[in-house]
């Protein structure tokens, strides 16, 4: 439609509030104004997007019905429209220079490059041919580049790159898909590939970066590649020698490792796909997806030992797609990535083990000496680590395990407005939040807190994700735990800025992670299935019913921690405090092969250093010990998993009768079934009869204390509703009693989630 704007009926002042920064928004709205021939001006602001348009009033009203359809990276949460006075002479649409102001907007998360993007990086006649940064505003680097608001190239790590006559005209010409694109670089002006080798000299190895890669990788080397949010360790998925070496360099002996692989197609054999699970791993975010694997350890031995599910992710960037191109041996034709299909890479965090991801090219060389063959970076810069998205395909919405690259700093909409909070998470799997009336942002994904490093990449996040969003927190909150680092650092951020610090007990933050989410502000039945916490009486929680406000209703009985922390990473010792409580310690020695089986079961008889715990995680590894299915732990959860992969490579079993007592003061008491299980044969037999009579169990005691409080709804929460195997069958029966079952969504269950329940609470959110 073209209506002529000499003589404007009307004037508008509209504000866009949501994911607007950085998407093409300005842009499009300025082809939209043209279309409708509409006057006025676009530009960012610390709101987000500000639009001052005039014209025919038929003209407006399909300009405004248009705006309800933005484009594919953009989110619109508000549109606010203020009626003006028509400007006299008035002609023309512009896009004006960015406003300033407090900030109170987001910025977009990283983004897969888009396929005309890609289409220019493999067209030999193209200027960017083969070119490993190729952009434009419908994909790339955002929040990793980003240093502040509003989305600016002067604000993001492009700063120093002078564009040239060709880019500078893409980015100043509203009509072409690069306008403002702030990452945009060619290979005239923009950052370019170097391959290092580590070991402090940092000269560069001679030759082209991408075949001298692709020469290491043919030599079973390991690359320490340069991604998105931080660098990949990377090496020929199908050597097993390289990918033994790389166990044994990053002391990681039994952790699995990630795929990545060039399209669905190279993972016929591998993995079981269907459509959802296809379009997960071809979104934009481009995350790690676990996919059923039945022969993983015959196909890929050492990738994932001993699991039925592989971790598999598609390319993200150029780079990564350059590397296939490669390996193919840089084929003509738009089709090459058929040629490209049977190449398969290991790809993994570069981070030493227990510390930070390496996102700096020096830092890389130094810090990954000794495991890296090589170094293959780059000059622009990663302002911001953040690791990969890691979900899990299941019926329905995937379940996040690690919520990163792709989702940070997606905002999440509470029910209710509350004062700036910043909440610090859990020791493992940290995560921060930072909350604004009734919008939350979750940071990436940060790891455990052990190391010194760990720490400062945490005061790191919070200072960039305060500083991005222009946020001055009004309460800290915290983990109940005071020794962990987490909250050593909310007690110092309170202290030094004067604020109040709230304390949170750890499964009461899980179950209130779950109510933000869902926005749900009535009464609930919280389940949370935890590994440990600390809890309001001084014993360590983790398998609790909790009312909203983290009441303890109910709990399993108690078991003893022979060692304590050193249970939690030795499953044969709470099978030892299983065959203790069961009236069977003489069984201890015998049944279990380790050198301090004897020291633990004189522990267990004396009481010393056994600490109770109601812990779920714990009775998984009590299980998993019995049955032989892990003795040691070598990454955190490793029983639980490969507890769960041998139920489902069993098939299903009906639950155990009369294999758990309730009692009337809520606890739940699971010994009979351990005792069953102590005398289990069949390892996967007794794996899948415990995850069938767990789910039972919690399921009827679950239902029990709902009608004796009157509740209606039952909230899951808590790092053991990450085993798909015994929620489905608990949501199954729950909701065949009639409850309604809440499940974390957007968020993972595990303490990767907990800053969001801390800061809901801290917020006040669980009296709303």
């Amino acid at each position: 439609m073209n209506v002529s704007v000499a003589a404007p009926t009307a004037r508008l002042a509209l504000q866009v509030r949501g994911l607007v920064q950085g998407v093409g928004l300005r842009p499009w709205i300025w082809r939209l104004a043209h279309e409708h021939g509409l006057a006025g001006w676009v530009r960012n602001d610390g709101d987000g997007v500000a639009i001052e348009v005039q014209g025919p009033a038929p003209a407006l009203a399909l300009f405004r019905a248009a705006l309800a359809v933005p484009p594919p990276l953009a989110r619109l949460d508000a549109i606010e429209a203020q009626t003006l006075a028509p400007l006299a002479g008035s002609g023309g649409f512009a896009i004006l220079d960015s406003g300033r102001g407090p900030v109170r907007t987001g910025i977009g998360a990283d983004t897969a490059v888009c396929a005309d993007c890609l289409a220019e990086t493999f067209d030999p006649a193209g200027r960017r041919w083969r070119y490993p940064f190729t952009t434009c505003t419908h994909c790339g680097p955002r929040y990793t580049i980003a240093a502040r608001l509003p989305w600016d190239r002067p604000n993001t790590a492009l700063a120093g790159f002078a564009l040239c006559a060709s880019c500078r005209e893409e980015y100043e010409n509203p009509a072409d898909r690069r306008f403002h694109a702030e990452a945009l670089a060619c290979p005239a002006c923009g950052p370019r590939l170097r391959l290092q080798r580590p070991e402090g000299s940092r000269a560069e190895v001679d030759g082209d970066p991408l075949a001298a890669t692709l020469a290491l990788f043919r030599a079973g080397g390991i690359v320490a590649v340069k991604g998105l949010g931080g660098f990949h360790l990377m090496c020929d998925a199908r050597n097993a020698n390289a990918v033994a070496g790389l166990r044994r360099r990053k002391r990681r002996p039994g952790k699995p490792f990630a795929l990545l692989a060039a399209n669905p197609a190279s993972l016929a054999g591998l993995v079981s796909t269907d459509a959802p699970a296809r379009a997960l791993l071809e979104s934009p975010q481009r995350p790690i997806v676990l996919l059923p694997a039945p022969a993983a350890d015959a196909h890929l031995p050492g990738i994932a030992p001993g699991l039925d599910r592989l971790g598999v992710m598609l390319p993200a960037t150029p780079l990564q797609y350059l590397l296939f191109h490669e390996a193919a041996g840089r084929p003509a034709g738009s089709d090459w990535l058929r040629a490209a299909q049977s190449a398969l890479f290991v790809c993994t965090s570069a981070n030493p083990s227990g510390e930070p991801l390496a996102i700096d090219d020096a830092e890389a060389c130094t810090r990954l000496a000794g495991i890296a063959d090589a170094v293959l970076g780059h000059d622009r810069a990663i302002l911001q680590r953040v690791d990969d998205s890691v979900l899990l395909a299941r019926t329905g919405k995937p379940l996040f395990l690690r919520r990163a690259r792709g989702w940070t700093p997606q905002e999440i909409r509470l029910p209710v407005a509350g004062p700036p909070v910043l909440a610090l998470g859990g020791e493992l799997k940290n995560t921060v939040c930072v909350t604004r009336a009734d919008r939350a942002w979750l940071s990436q994904h940060l790891g455990d807190l052990g190391s010194a490093a760990a720490r400062r990449a945490l005061a790191d996040t919070v200072a960039h994700l305060l500083a991005v969003l222009d946020i001055r927190p009004e309460r800290v909150a915290c983990d109940l735990h005071p020794d962990s680092a987490a909250a050593h650092f909310a007690g110092e951020y309170a202290a030094r800025h004067d604020l109040p610090l709230i304390p949170v007990q750890h499964h009461h933050a899980h179950l209130a992670a779950v109510l933000a989410e869902h926005g749900h502000t009535g009464a609930v039945l919280g389940l949370v299935l935890d590994g440990f916490g600390l809890g309001h009486d001084g014993t360590l929680w983790g398998g609790e019913w909790l009312s909203k406000e983290g009441q303890r209703l109910g709990r399993l009985a108690p078991m003893r921690l022979p060692g304590g922390d050193a249970a939690a990473r030795e499953p044969w010792r709470m099978a030892a405090s299983a065959l203790h409580a069961l009236g069977r310690a003489a069984d201890i020695p015998a049944r279990l092969p380790q050198p301090a089986a004897r020291t633990v079961a004189a522990m267990l008889a004396k009481g010393l250093h056994c600490p109770p715990t109601s812990s779920c995680g714990r009775l998984f590894d009590a299980a998993a010990g019995l049955l032989g299915v892990c003795a040691v732990n070598t990454y955190e959860g490793e029983a639980a998993i490969r507890l769960e992969a041998a139920a489902r490579r069993h098939g299903p079993v009906e639950a155990l009768a009369g294999c758990w007592r309730s009692f009337e003061d809520g606890t739940l008491d699971l010994l009979p079934l351990l005792a069953n299980l102590a005398d289990e044969t069949g390892p996967g037999r007794g794996a899948a009869r415990f995850h069938a009579t767990l789910a039972a169990a919690l399921a009827a005691h679950s239902l029990r204390l709902a009608a004796r409080h009157r509740l209606d709804t039952v909230a899951l929460a808590g790092g053991c509703c990450a085993n798909l195997l015994l929620v489905g069958d608990l949501r199954a029966r729950l909701e065949a009693a009639g409850l309604r079952v809440l499940e974390a969504c957007e968020l993972p269950p595990n303490d990767g989630g907990l800053a969001l329940g801390q800061a809901w609470v801290a917020m006040g959110g669980d009296d709303a």
